[in-house]
């Protein structure tokens, strides 16, 4: 697959004939909604086996090798070259496919009201087919013990045709929001904790859940050990059923950090107890905050790098926001709230407005300005093909277990083709 990123005055019959291939086969496998009014800065993945690289200063066969996994000496031979003469800046070389690495990757889905709504029911289906996990969020604790099952529909029956395994996402959520007094009744109270556990196991078996996952938050500081034993106390439970054990944690960088968020997640315990963990890498820019991206990557890496000093790496999924936010400015805190975006729905604004999309080298996160028919300017942080790509070549550099994305339902096409070229999706049978 080849990124290519449009500028002023392009077409995408003109980008097709770059790349030999056709501009109705860009539109279908983009799912692009403004093929007529391209954005300059859009970001469009186009469908060819391998991709292009065109030389610039400095360049080597080697350097360029080196960078993409290639022998200097398989370049030279690919596109009949010397590997000895110089290269000239503008040429173009074809790199071609590597081996892929499996890796596994998880998708929540978060199903409102009574009934899974159509939308989500066709973006489960189309993303099946790159899972490992969906994860249906979320079966609500009970101060009783019992458990507030989210509606289902035919999600089991989607995953069982792909393969996919069912991740039963269990929560301290009351009243949409994370409560720690619910979380202590659970971790302190051994009557009630045996319960809620075997509620989970009778669940778990009437709907075919093979992962059990705990996504526990703004628990109590003095509840960390609890947790951890809880989580000793569910995985030789589970283990009996022959289920998988995973933890949600929040975004850390040192063991001691402070916060409500973070005191009672220890990566330690959890990297010794539980299968894998995801780390919700994301949310550094949120509906409530000042516009920024929402996973930068330099704060998304540090996250990652300390968490491979508690843990083993291959134990560990990166969280993976599926959406940007579109904020009004000024930004008041406390104002208005920024509104959630896909990353389809960006480009569709700055289409609309004559927009032109940016590029944040270093937080590797595509923005744009735009002003509303109220006259009032916008900031949009979102994600894109470079972005995205930026953090499958992390997964591969830190050697993780994969990707965990929140939330289907928001379209990013661009993220499943690349998925796909760059990985092989393990299943578990």
């Amino acid at each position: 697959m080849q990124i290519h990123i449009v500028t002023r005055g392009q077409s995408l019959n003109g980008i097709a004939q770059a790349y030999n291939t056709t501009a109705a086969e860009i539109i279908q496998t983009n799912e692009i909604q403004n093929p007529n009014q391209l954005v300059v800065g859009q970001a469009i993945v186009i469908p060819i086996r391998g991709r292009f690289y065109w030389v610039q200063q400095g360049d080597t066969l080697y350097s360029i090798g080196q960078r993409f996994g290639v022998s200097a000496q398989e370049l030279a031979r690919i596109n009949q070259i010397s590997l000895e003469r110089p290269l000239t800046i503008g040429l173009r070389i074809y790199i071609p496919e590597t081996e892929k690495r499996a890796v596994e990757s998880n998708a929540y889905i978060e199903p409102r009201g009574t009934s899974v709504s159509a939308n989500l029911v066709q973006a489960a289906r189309e993303a099946a087919p790159y899972l490992t996990y969906l994860g249906p969020f979320s079966f609500q604790i009970q101060r009783d013990g019992s458990l507030r099952e989210p509606p289902l529909n035919n999600l089991p029956q989607i995953a069982r045709q792909h393969n996919v395994t069912l991740m039963m996402a269990i929560t301290n959520l009351e009243n949409d929001q994370f409560s720690d007094e619910l979380g202590r009744i659970i971790l302190t109270n051994t009557e009630i904790q045996n319960r809620l556990l075997e509620n989970i196991v009778q669940t778990a078996r009437r709907y075919g859940f093979r992962d059990i996952h705990f996504d526990m938050e703004y628990l109590r500081p003095q509840d960390r050990e609890a947790y951890n034993r809880f989580l000793r106390k569910a995985k030789n439970r589970f283990n009996q059923e022959g289920w998988f054990l995973s933890t949600a944690l929040a975004p850390k960088t040192s063991a001691e950090q402070k916060g409500r968020w973070y005191e009672a997640h220890d990566y330690r315990a959890h990297g010794e107890i539980v299968d894998f963990v995801v780390i919700m890498t994301y949310e550094w820019g949120y509906s409530g905050g000042p516009p920024m991206p929402v996973s930068p990557i330099p704060q998304v890496r540090e996250v990652l790098e300390y968490a491979r000093t508690e843990m083993p790496s291959r134990k560990i999924m990166m969280g993976q926001n599926l959406y940007g936010y579109d904020w009004t400015l000024p930004f008041v805190q406390g104002g208005q709230y920024a509104k959630a975006v896909s990353p389809q729905q960006a480009i569709q604004l700055a289409a609309t407005h004559n927009a032109v999309i940016q590029y944040d080298e270093d937080a590797q996160a595509p923005h744009f300005n735009y002003t509303d028919e109220n006259q009032k300017e916008h900031k949009v942080w979102f994600e894109d093909a470079r972005s995205i790509q930026a953090k499958f070549d992390l997964i591969k550099e830190l050697d993780l277990r994969g990707i965990s994305y929140w939330k289907l339902g928001l379209s990013f096409p661009q993220n499943w083709l690349l998925l796909n070229d760059n990985f092989q999706i393990e299943k578990k049978s």
